[in-house]
């Protein structure tokens, strides 16, 4: 078989395959619906294999087609990849980082981290992304994300970590609440109370840390709300729907009307940690690891 197969013939289909849907595609790539059938049809002949099934109202990938979306998101993130090194490179600009992390992060290490890295290296250009702690692990992986900060136990094989932080937990109540940390006792003071948490989608992990917590005082929590907002959490707390139990870092930088009631007694603790692609390397990784490495260590000696 010849290659006839266009970069072209690999977007359309890349885009057909996410809306699964050809007038959307059609409409997303600028081409007419006939347009983009004719494409994906002498894709189909080029490689003598069936891409999609179509149906009168669903269109549906084949075995082929799943086997070659996953094989296009590559080809098409390390375009995306070289495209962004060639811009900076092209702009004399030292790196660009792209950097996920959850809301916690922000107030335990890394607004400090990026005053020093922007002032250290003015010209650098950095992605900021408030992501869940699986998206950004996914993300990681897929190399769409140069670094990470979550709070997980267990990371697939291929991610590095390094500990950023170690807290307690805190309890979060309305400013106006019986109980405050003045006259608090243990947490079954708080057995009949709706709670307010950070979901599974935020980290299984955490949460099952979190659950802990409960069973270790000897009752089952009612859960009444779930985010993995920490803003929403507050605003929720604040409004008498629940109390909350949430790292300890967060009682930084919110406004909410809430109070914290530190639980210092209780064994679990929750780490915060930095997260990278241990198969890429690129100026930015190390510059990025320095700056953190050089936190952590001042951190240390203050």
């Amino acid at each position: 078989m010849s290659y006839q197969i266009e970069l072209r013939h690999l977007y359309y289909f890349k885009v057909l395959a996410e809306e699964l849907h050809f007038r959307k595609a059609a409409e997303r790539l600028y081409i007419s619906q006939p347009g983009l059938s004719r494409q994906i049809k002498q894709m189909e002949e080029i490689y003598q294999a069936t891409l999609f099934e179509r149906g009168k109202r669903s269109v549906r990938l084949t075995g082929a087609g799943n086997y070659l979306k996953k094989e296009v998101d590559i080809i098409f993130t390390h375009m995306d990849k070289v495209q962004r090194e060639l811009r900076v490179l092209g702009e004399n600009k030292v790196t660009e980082l792209r950097l996920g992390f959850i809301g916690s992060a922000v107030q335990s290490i890394l607004a400090k981290v990026l005053v020093t890295l922007k002032h250290d290296f003015p010209s650098i250009e950095v992605d900021l992304q408030e992501l869940s702690n699986e998206m950004q692990v996914a993300k990681v992986l897929k190399e769409e994300l140069d670094f990470g900060l979550v709070r997980l136990d267990e990371l697939p094989k291929g991610l590095k970590s390094i500990p950023v932080i170690k807290e307690h937990f805190s309890l979060v109540v309305p400013h106006d609440y019986t109980i405050q940390k003045t006259n608090f006792s243990s947490l079954n003071d708080f057995r009949n109370e709706p709670f307010i948490l950070f979901s599974k989608d935020y980290s299984h992990s955490y949460f099952d840390l979190v659950m802990s917590i409960f069973r270790d005082a000897g009752f089952e929590p009612d859960v009444a709300l779930r985010t993995v907002n920490a803003m929403t959490i507050f605003n929720l707390v604040e409004q008498g729907l629940g109390v909350a139990i949430v790292p300890a870092s967060l009682k930084k930088g919110y406004t909410s009307k809430v109070k914290f009631i530190d639980l210092h007694h209780i064994p679990q603790r929750t780490t915060l940690s930095l997260i990278y692609n241990a198969n890429v390397h690129h100026p930015g990784i190390d510059l990025f690891l320095n700056v953190i490495q050089k936190e952590l260590t001042d951190k240390i000696s203050s």
